[in-house]
């Protein structure tokens, strides 16, 4: 994590807590990271869904995304339904750690913005956000600051699944005291 986002996560649960949240520490029963290695549901599903897309290679497509997609048609039927029973018992793992908890906040990726000519498609920062995907929950991204570079940071905001009221209000109290929503990054 680099220390501008985080620092810039840390103002984000000051400026919450002053507006009347109660910040807690809660144990995760996961580590956020460890669902990078469950892409045979994204994938078979996303291939299922786009197979006339993907498999005709005259349709203008990122080619890193037809390659994923496309991999999704070789995942054998066993090992998408181990993953969906793990990703079953991971969702009743975390309805049990947010007993009693609105919202679950990180920032959004564990750095700060950078030029789309340098992103790594095979090793894109997903470790905060393809968790809340595959558990089903719902999360929104706030902007909440830059580094001294001028890059932009986030807050994530994750609820419950269909608890989209509850995040768009979080959200909507946290840019009310703030202005980051409202600054553009340097060009």
């Amino acid at each position: 994590m680099q220390d501008e986002v985080l620092e810039a996560f840390d103002r984000s649960l000051e400026a919450l807590a002053k507006l009347g949240a109660a910040i807690v520490d809660i144990d995760l029963p996961f580590r956020l990271g460890d669902f990078t290695n469950m892409t045979s549901i994204t994938n078979a599903e996303g291939y299922l869904v786009n197979k006339a897309t993907m498999d005709d290679p005259a349709t203008k497509v990122d080619e890193v995304v037809r390659r994923r997609l496309l991999g999704g048609a070789k995942i054998p039927a066993h090992e998408y339904l181990a993953t969906m029973r793990l990703r079953e018992e991971l969702k009743r793992q975390w309805s049990g750690a947010m007993e009693g908890i609105d919202a679950f906040l990180t920032p959004s990726t564990e750095t700060a913005a950078f030029a789309l000519t340098e992103i790594d498609y095979d090793a894109a920062p997903v470790r905060f956000a393809r968790w809340v995907n595959i558990l089903d929950l719902c999360a929104l991204v706030v902007p909440n600051g830059f580094t001294r570079g001028g890059l932009p940071t986030s807050l994530q905001v994750v609820g419950r699944g269909y608890a989209e009221a509850m995040v768009l209000r979080v959200g909507q109290a946290y840019q009310a005291a703030t202005q980051w929503h409202g600054r553009m990054p340097g060009v």
